[in-house]
């Protein structure tokens, strides 16, 4: 399996600290193959301190973005490698993750995305795990603020599924970049993220296509924790960033009249056979 697993990590403007507890996670990792670090700018200290530890690192010499920074790494992995870990640098993670993921994607080929369940420091569960958004989803949930979430509270119950036992594994339409786990094939086959989303909505994007190919499956039994700053909940700029996806989304799949969409997230909550005697 040491050939079996290859993760990418991207970097922009991090120090050291923020880091190198993951870091010396994926060192001590005996699943992956390789893991690869793109410095998108700024992060010069932190790509030493990851070659230390025997990864490779890629400086592009300018921003490409989120999704544009994984793609370069893909462009240049081996064919050998079944499976890639896209993996934000904020995330932590216990021995034995991987292998879990690895062995759950090995029983179920028909699967091209897994998402463990994704925790806060604390424990307390993310939630992020949702159906394939519509316009008004979008609009009550990150853009009214807590009016929205007021008036729109049982459509952003169901768009959040909170109407859905999640306790085992099953089908999501929707599954966060912060952790994905991915058939290689798959990704290869639908072309990998969509460089035009440079920050936020990638991963949206992303879901959709796999789920368009192959199955994307919340997996609760493995749990990795998440700091999830929410940065364009504090910051104006990166809120332009996020506004600015979501128009591409839309203007990509259908603002209003989005029949695959709604097929994909009839999907949501399929049992999928996850636990072996």
């Amino acid at each position: 399996m040491s050939q079996g697993v290859t993760a990418s990590i991207v970097l922009y403007n991090h120090k050291v600290s923020e880091v190198a507890p993951l870091f010396q996670e994926l060192a001590r990792e005996t699943a992956l193959g390789e893991w690869t670090v793109v410095n998108n700018g700024g992060a010069e200290d932190a790509c030493a301190l990851a070659e230390s530890l025997g990864a490779r690192c890629l400086s592009p010499g300018r921003n490409l973005g989120f999704g544009g920074g994984h793609n370069l790494v893909l462009s240049q992995s081996s064919n050998i490698f079944k499976y890639h870990i896209v993996v934000n640098p904020d995330i932590s993670f216990n021995r034995g993750v991987i292998d879990d993921l690895y062995r759950f994607m090995e029983d179920h080929h028909d699967v091209g995305l897994v998402m463990p369940k994704i925790q806060y420091p604390d424990g307390t569960d993310q939630g992020l795990r949702k159906l394939l958004p519509a316009p008004a989803d979008l609009i009550a949930r990150r853009f009214l603020g807590r009016m929205g979430n007021l008036l729109f509270r049982k459509r952003l119950e169901s768009y959040e599924l909170k109407h859905i036992d999640l306790t085992s594994a099953c089908e999501v339409p929707c599954l966060s970049g912060c952790f994905m786990f991915l058939r290689s094939a798959v990704l290869r086959e639908v072309g990998g993220f969509d460089e035009r989303f440079f920050m936020y909505m990638e991963d949206v994007d992303l879901c959709r296509r796999i789920g368009a190919a192959a199955k994307c499956v919340y997996y609760p039994y493995a749990v990795v924790t998440h700091e999830y700053a929410q940065g364009s909940y504090r910051n104006h700029r990166l809120l332009r960033y996020h506004a600015q996806s979501a128009l591409r989304y839309f203007s990509k799949w259908g603002w209003l009249f989005d029949p695959q969409g709604k097929a994909l997230n009839r999907r949501a909550g399929k049992r999928v056979d996850s636990r072996r005697a």
